[in-house]
């Protein structure tokens, strides 16, 4: 566990999906169901693909190149293209996009620490997901009603690990001191990283205890979620 938190913190950003809401569980039940919508049988080959395509691609909408729109199809589009499948790229991606936005599955330990850490600090979600399926998943979870705000890329036309998604983030929580804000997330990359480079302190959410990458330094890391309950009350 790391050194404990020091009761500054006004504000708690939280990553959602892989942080507070379990992507993998709500992809992979996601791509079954659309996969039998369509009349086409899932195989796991299916979720192995398509999860090392869309990785791919968020990772390039990250860097700006892929927008949002064409995301929606492209991953598709190379998915069906390396199973040699005749299928739909859009009438699958409307599928698939509403079984996921019903995926409200959380990790574990985040109603816990969500409902125990609200009333004592402002919590908002900065994510760079879809906004149909961000708010549609929010509204219909356990959590939804703790969070001030939302922030979502699609929306405000930048991603993570961007400054200009955090200029967009700091307008809505009114341009608090960056040394009162706390970002939780689990991707290095866009989460710690993007954080770290706006000159804010990080929470790196470790569930797999996997190694710190050389050259990126969070403030505190954790394996568990209760630990940040633990750690900031």
């Amino acid at each position: 566990m790391s050194p404990p938190i020091r009761p500054k913190y006004a504000w708690l950003l939280f990553d959602a999906d892989g942080t507070l809401f379990d992507y993998e569980k709500a992809e992979a039940s996601a791509l079954e169901k659309t996969f039998a919508e369509i009349g086409e049988r899932f195989e796991p080959l299916h979720l192995q693909t398509f999860r090392q395509i869309n990785h791919e691609i968020w990772q390039a909408f990250e860097r700006r190149q892929i927008t949002a729109e064409r995301l929606r199809l492209r991953r598709f589009e190379l998915l069906f293209e390396a199973l040699q499948l005749e299928v739909s790229p859009e009438r699958f991606s409307a599928f698939y996009l509403l079984h996921l936005a019903a995926g409200t599955h959380l990790m574990d330990g985040a109603h816990e620490v969500v409902s125990r850490l609200h009333g004592k600090y402002g919590l908002a979600i900065v994510t760079n997901g879809l906004k149909d399926v961000q708010r549609a998943r929010l509204a219909g979870s356990a959590i939804g009603r703790y969070f001030v705000t939302v922030v979502i890329s699609e929306e405000v036309g930048a991603a993570k690990p961007d400054r200009a998604f955090f200029d967009a983030t700091f307008d809505r929580l009114g341009r608090p001191p960056k040394a009162e804000v706390l970002l939780v997330g689990d991707s290095m990359s866009s989460d710690i990283e993007g954080g770290v480079n706006y000159g804010l302190d990080t929470c790196w959410f470790n569930p797999g205890r996997q190694s710190r990458p050389p050259g990126i330094n969070c403030t505190y890391e954790i394996s568990e979620l209760i630990e940040l309950a633990q750690l900031l009350l």
